[in-house]
């Protein structure tokens, strides 16, 4: 049987999980952020969700290093559980890394129409009241193109722009918070909370699986190591990018609160922009924080279709799906159907449009969760030292909490009704690839 191209180091593994974490979410949706918690909130949020993350991390960095398997949560669970069960964990985190892609394609658009509101035009249709332009999706459509040619064509040249995609941003990032934190006051950023200061945290909280999800993905590649990687690199990669996801996240949010009154940001898209724009009075600070964007877009959409395309690849490998989808290319020894199915897929779900993919990711983040649930299950029932235990268990009950959130109409910001029906749309789809896998 063809194996996939070894040449993955730490270096890559890092870029990987981080990459695939942290998107554009710092400034597209950096309104929605200041609105749920308040600076203080938001910043507590993501500190409280990314260390709640570290059991959980702790446990993909065991087992990757004891499983080194593409399939990651297919492969783990299927140590102690039915086939059912995996493959509805595989399928479940599929779905988490899948619908960041045609989110992507989505938001390209969006970025280089804040550039050039010219292409605000020529609208096809209307999704749910929102309008799709043509400009945007042909942008979208040429960059889900570009991402799926570099991954048919090798996991080299995907690893090496997600290098300088990933030290790209850090460097930008480093450079417009430096005048930042210049410029900014503290009065900028009373009040500190928009709510009580519990459900700030909380509503922020909630959020936190969808933008740490990726770090994760490193368990993907596994099969893809150098020959001469050591394998506790994994673990250090992983740990790493959930310590430096955390990190960045708070930075960004503080920086832009401190550079500028928050309050007026929960009205503005593209908020981070806007409070440079305004701080400055001048656009290249704007210019280098769009670039910092882009870099950022490329290469959350690179890490996720690799992840994404490594999972399909893993249930057609175990005819758990289609078993074409399992298939190595014989020249380029890249999972070459899965990456071509996840670029169609991605294509398609750029034309649904924002407003079909905003509950589509609601969901993706519940995804991730239940992943995580299973994963730390699979060690609790493989693991026998007790220290090793408890961590499982720690990371078993901050996934089922996730979860719980999102289910219980108890708690603010559960699943709406248009979120329910796309959770079981996508589990109708499963259920369609599985029989026909059984049928073949």
């Amino acid at each position: 049987m063809i194996s996939l191209a070894r040449k993955l180091r730490t270096t890559e593994y890092f870029t990987l999980a981080f990459g695939t974490m942290v998107g554009v979410g710092w400034l597209v949706v950096m309104d929605d952020w200041l609105r749920r918690g308040g600076p203080l909130g938001a910043i507590l949020g993501f500190v409280v969700g990314g260390a709640a993350l570290l059991p959980i991390g702790y446990v993909y960095g065991r087992l990757v290093i004891a499983i080194p398997d593409a399939g990651s949560e297919i492969a783990y669970t299927e140590r102690v559980f039915p086939r059912s069960v995996s493959f509805a964990t595989g399928w479940m985190m599929s779905l988490a890394y899948w619908v960041v892609c045609p989110w992507e394609a989505v938001a390209v658009g969006k970025i280089a129409a804040y550039v050039f509101p010219g292409l605000n035009s020529f609208e096809l249709y209307r999704v749910a009241g929102k309008p799709v332009y043509l400009p945007h999706l042909l942008i979208g459509l040429a960059l889900a193109g570009v991402i799926t040619t570099l991954n048919y064509r090798g996991i080299r040249m995907s690893a090496t722009f997600q290098n300088w995609t990933t030290f790209g941003l850090l460097a930008l990032f480093v450079l417009f918070a430096s005048f930042g934190v210049a410029r900014g006051r503290a009065v900028n950023m009373q009040p500190l909370f928009s709510h009580s200061s519990w459900v700030s945290i909380l509503l922020v909280v909630q959020i936190v699986p969808y933008f740490m999800t990726g770090f994760e993905s490193v368990p993907k590649c596994a099969e893809e190591a150098n020959p001469e990687f050591r394998s506790r690199g994994f673990f250090t990669a992983i740990m790493l990018a959930v310590l430096v996801g955390v990190v960045f996240y708070a930075a960004v949010i503080a920086v832009v609160a401190w550079v500028y009154p928050w309050q007026p940001l929960t009205r503005q898209s593209f908020a981070t922009a806007f409070a440079f724009r305004k701080a400055f009075q001048n656009e290249w600070l704007v210019n280098v924080i769009l670039a910092a964007a882009v870099l950022s877009l490329l290469k959350v959409f690179n890490g996720n279709f690799i992840a994404s395309s490594r999972l399909f690849f893993s249930l057609g490998r175990r005819g758990l799906i289609d078993e074409r989808i399992g298939h190595v290319h014989e020249k380029n020894l890249t999972p070459a159907n899965a990456a071509l199915l996840i670029g169609l897929l991605t294509a398609a779900g750029a034309f649904a449009g924002e407003a079909i993919l905003i509950p589509i990711t609601e969901v993706g983040s519940m995804a991730s969760a239940a992943g995580w649930l299973a994963t730390c299950a699979a060690y609790l029932a493989i693991e026998r030292a007790s220290g090793h235990r408890i961590v499982a268990i720690a990371g078993a009950l901050v996934a089922f909490a996730l979860i719980v959130m999102k289910l219980l109409p108890l708690v603010p910001g559960h699943f709406s009704r248009t979120e329910y029906l796309a959770l079981a749309v996508w589990i109708l789809a499963g259920l369609a690839f599985r029989r026909k896998a059984r049928a073949v």
